[in-house]
């Protein structure tokens, strides 16, 4: 069954609130006549009287009342919804990443990206850990994968590209002219990410390779090539900051392409879309224009 306009039902239930429908149109900033108008129409759609005059005041029926009180509950939770919709839109976007991708991908673009997207309420999780968008408070997560992730959409980022890495002054002391001089050299291990991959796809069989520091984890492997422990197989999200600062240089062009990269995912039903997709364009926009400039 079709239900009156809201407009109508509105009127109805400040109207019999206040008895009156001077003040109901008051409150709801119209004419008088438009809230007689409209509860007119709505005892003619209705078929029932909702309104008796006594005196000065538009007393509601045994029905006008019921109805109104019925009208005020639905009002009340429609409100306590639209409250509801307006405070999870608000507050701040929380973005997730992993601690060596927020520090040498995210942190050096963050001044901008708040100033060029006019959004300055951001929160970076930084947590080496995949964050529930659905109930652990994030909006935006900053994956490393392959994707897709179920329920979630995703933009890829970047396209990761692996390539050795060193300390300037760990090159002086070891010049590498091809990729079979990297063999003698000292090189840092990642558990997940084996120094032959690289080795294989330069067309070299690796033999045995040197003892050397291990790490699980990029950040720290990183932070041991600065040092100038050793050379490092990096990825090239993870690299970005520490290349373009000259604490880690390339001793050889050699790279090769892998699936996985680095997406922007986040949950299509959130309340802070809007604000979500400006963030997500933005930061395709500046990773395109890093690949214009490579």
């Amino acid at each position: 069954m079709r239900l009156p306009p809201f407009s109508s039902l509105v009127a109805l239930e400040a109207a019999a609130r206040h008895r009156s429908y001077s003040r109901a149109a008051d409150e709801l900033f119209v004419t008088h006549g438009a809230v007689s108008q409209q509860v007119r129409k709505l005892e003619e759609e209705l078929g029932v009287q909702l309104f008796t005059r006594r005196g000065n005041q538009m007393e509601p029926t045994a029905t006008g009342a019921a109805l109104a009180a019925e009208i005020g509950v639905a009002i009340a939770a429609l409100r306590h919804g639209v409250d509801t919709a307006r405070r999870a839109a608000s507050g701040p976007v929380v973005i997730s990443t992993g601690a060596a991708f927020a520090s040498s991908w995210l942190s050096p673009m963050l001044a901008r990206l708040a100033a060029d997207t006019d959004e300055p309420d951001l929160t970076i999780r930084v947590e080496d850990r995949v964050a529930d968008l659905g109930t652990d408070g994030v909006d935006i997560a900053l994956r490393y994968g392959t994707g897709p992730w179920p329920g979630m959409e995703s933009a890829r980022l970047i396209d990761d590209r692996m390539f050795p890495v060193c300390s300037p002054q760990l090159l002086a002391r070891y010049p590498i002219d091809k990729p079979e001089d990297l063999l003698a050299a000292p090189l840092l291990r990642h558990t997940d990410l084996p120094w032959s991959i690289w080795f294989r796809a330069m067309g070299i069989e690796p033999t045995e390779l040197r003892p050397a520091l291990g790490f699980d984890g990029s950040a720290m492997m990183l932070d041991a090539a600065v040092q100038g422990l050793g050379f490092a197989l990096a990825r090239s999200g993870y690299a970005k900051r520490d290349l373009e600062e000259g604490r880690l240089v390339r001793p050889l062009s050699g790279e090769i392409d892998v699936e996985t990269g680095h997406h922007f995912v986040w949950r299509p039903l959130n309340p802070k879309l809007p604000r979500i997709l400006k963030l997500r364009d933005w930061l395709l926009k500046e990773t395109e224009r890093e690949r214009g400039r490579a």
